[in-house]
């Protein structure tokens, strides 16, 4: 990294938003408490003691200076091997839920091919070439709301792990339930696939239905709560001077440290997603849906193997009780005289007042501030971060809508183009594939180039360019679609010239490409981007709750999808891909226009002083 780029000057104040925690003796002694009341419910123990000699060393470790701040290279410390243990909980959890939802979207729209019993293609019956596996035979409509439904779902329940994660049973214990919860959904679902259900479609997709909505719940407890454990495990929270073997003194950045975690963290994801995707999409063809839904199953239960035998070194911040109560009325008095029935006006008042937060300060308040207000001044100013990093994530809809795509309407397009004996729903597999190639060349190349460079590419700046990447990318499917309809057999009536004739658009089903690598590239700016956001800018007791807004905005997206159900369908499907793809380029320009101020901020932002206020007194103690 170059020193003297702004960017660094910016990254070097995220540390202090990243709140690993420097505490005082009596709250860590508190949290420690808190761990050893987490063992009444699940067999683990205490998160590890503070190490005596970890914080000698700490006490001899030289700070650097301002002038070094701005003229030494940093560089990313050394990750704990913690962070890799979950790491591989999250490529095991993913597995699980790409491997069964990879063949959603053939289970649900696609008959049963002839001879079939479990969805297979039947060897000596089926053309290996172009035909595909199915089951319900419900066509691309269903199918898309159905797989749109569940993105909804999965996305919305983060909310509600978030809060009993921040507030009652701690981020370790809601995930152990939630794994629970999710794996009982993909039993049920297994249950769907069996042959003799099958058989039976009204059944089938009923039970179907009750296994992707215990699922969703699961998996909306997990997600809001393991990126925030796993960047929570590298406890720096100062930038050090290191010296490199060659001589040259180095500084030793945690900003830096933690959006390699959340780089890797999501190449994790994707070597998962690749994974499960590609061998269940294999188990569909040759054997049947219901081993496409029992080898995820089987492997996560890796997940809560894992957390147990590495329960004694995790560092784990307590549940803070009422915390979200606090933030709520402190938002409510700030608002008091600033209601107004003029949208506009009361925009201004609360976006264009410069004393908004600063009048509900508790040194403000003095004697007059009320009993329940028993945290610092620094903890307001947290609070107001992190509620602008909320306001950023509000555009998020109009991306994910675009990356959605890639889950239903672009697997159904593959279907109809020249397969070459490749399994339609393999073909998506190419952006997992893009991002796990494409991550480390941003790390080590990209992202370090730019910086060298002099450019200044902020959090906010790389969301802006992720959205015209992803509409991009739909401009490439659009024009990919426009040639299967007038170069295939049956015109636009594509998937009936399928189903009914046997007969595809001579086109490569590898014409794709294009589409998932620029759909890659743009989570490299967007989706990661996001996650390093969230825990950077929350309040160290609301992590988790940021995080799901974060989450919750593909929710919103997958709502708005069912909007465009009725486009997905021939001879629509150029329109779909079309709109899409104006929504994403019109989300990245709304997204700039308004949060470019906020982007001059970043720096103010991340120097903000770290709040002692953990949220939970001895009231909430007691009441345990």
């Amino acid at each position: 990294m170059n020193a003297s780029d702004p960017v660094d000057q910016a990254e070097v104040a995220k540390s202090k938003a990243f709140a690993h925690d420097t505490v005082d003796e009596k709250n860590l002694s508190h949290a420690r408490e808190l761990s050893i009341d987490e063992s009444n419910i699940l067999p683990a123990p205490n998160a590890p003691a503070s190490n005596p000699e970890a914080e000698a060393e700490s006490l001899q470790k030289e700070y650097p200076t301002d002038e070094e701040l701005q003229s030494l290279r940093r560089v990313a410390g050394s990750l704990p091997w913690t962070t890799f243990t979950v790491a591989l909980v999250e490529l095991c959890e993913r597995f699980s839920y790409y491997g069964v939802t990879a063949v959603f979207v053939n289970f649900i729209q696609r008959p049963l091919p002839e001879s079939s019993t479990t969805g297979a293609l039947v060897a000596g019956v089926s053309n290996f070439d172009s035909d595909v596996p199915g089951a319900l035979g419900m066509g691309q409509r269903a199918s898309t709301g159905l797989t749109l439904f569940n993105q909804f779902w999965s996305y919305i329940m983060p909310l509600f792990g978030a809060w009993v994660a921040d507030q009652y049973w701690g981020r370790f214990r809601t995930i152990f339930a939630s794994i629970a919860m999710a794996l009982v959904g993909h039993c049920i679902l297994i249950v769907s696939a069996i042959p003799k259900v099958i058989s039976s479609p009204g059944g089938s997709i009923a039970c179907f239905s009750i296994g992707l909505v215990i699922m969703g719940i699961g998996t909306g407890g997990f997600k809001s709560n393991i990126a925030p454990l796993i960047a929570e495990q590298y406890r720096e929270d100062r930038p050090y001077i290191k010296v490199l073997p060659s001589g040259e003194r180095v500084i030793v950045d945690p900003a830096v440290t933690v959006a390699r975690i959340y780089l890797y963290f999501y190449m994790m994801i994707n070597i998962g997603s690749l994974t499960g995707q590609i061998s269940m999409v294999y188990a569909e063809r040759y054997v049947g849906f219901w081993l496409s839904y029992l080898l995820p199953t089987i492997l996560f239960c890796c997940c809560p193997l894992v957390l147990y035998l590495c329960r004694n070194r995790y560092y784990l911040v307590p549940p803070t009780g009422s915390v979200y109560t606090h933030a709520f009325k402190l938002w409510n008095m700030a608002m008091k005289g600033r209601w107004s029935l003029n949208p506009i006006r009361l925009f201004s008042s609360t976006t264009g007042s410069t004393d908004f937060w600063e009048n509900v300060k508790p040194s403000r308040l003095g004697a007059q501030k009320p009993q329940w207000m028993t945290f610092d001044d620094e903890w307001v100013d947290e609070v107001r971060r992190g509620l602008k990093a909320c306001k950023v994530f509000l555009w998020y809809p109009l991306y994910w809508l675009a990356y959605n795509q890639m889950l239903n309407n672009l697997t159904s397009q593959a279907a109809t183009m020249r397969l070459g004996g490749v399994p339609n729903d393999v073909i998506n597999n190419l952006n997992p594939l893009s991002l796990i190639i494409f991550i480390p060349i941003f790390d080590h190349i990209v992202y370090p180039l730019l910086r060298r460079m002099g450019f200044n590419f902020t959090p906010l700046k790389r969301i802006t360019a992720g959205f015209f990447a992803a509409g991009t990318s739909m401009i490439v499917a659009v024009v990919t679609q426009y040639y299967i309809y007038k170069l295939g057999p049956c015109g636009k009536n594509a998937n009936f010239c399928l189903e009914e004739k046997g007969q595809y658009t001579d086109i490569s089903v590898w014409i794709q490409a294009a589409t998932y690598i620029l759909g890659g590239i743009s989570e490299i700016l967007a989706s990661v981007t996001s996650l390093e956001y969230a825990f950077t800018k929350a309040p160290r007791n609301m992590r988790s709750l940021v995080q799901a807004v974060a989450l919750v905005m593909n929710a919103f997206s997958s709502a708005i999808g069912q909007a465009f159900v009725g486009l997905s369908e021939d001879p629509l499907l150029t329109w779909n891909y079309t709109v899409v793809a104006i929504l994403a380029y019109i989300g990245g320009v709304g997204f700039w226009l308004t949060n470019y101020k906020l982007d001059r901020e970043e720096d103010k932002l991340n120097m903000l002083p770290q709040s002692s206020y953990e949220g939970r007194g001895t009231t909430d103690e007691e009441a345990k």
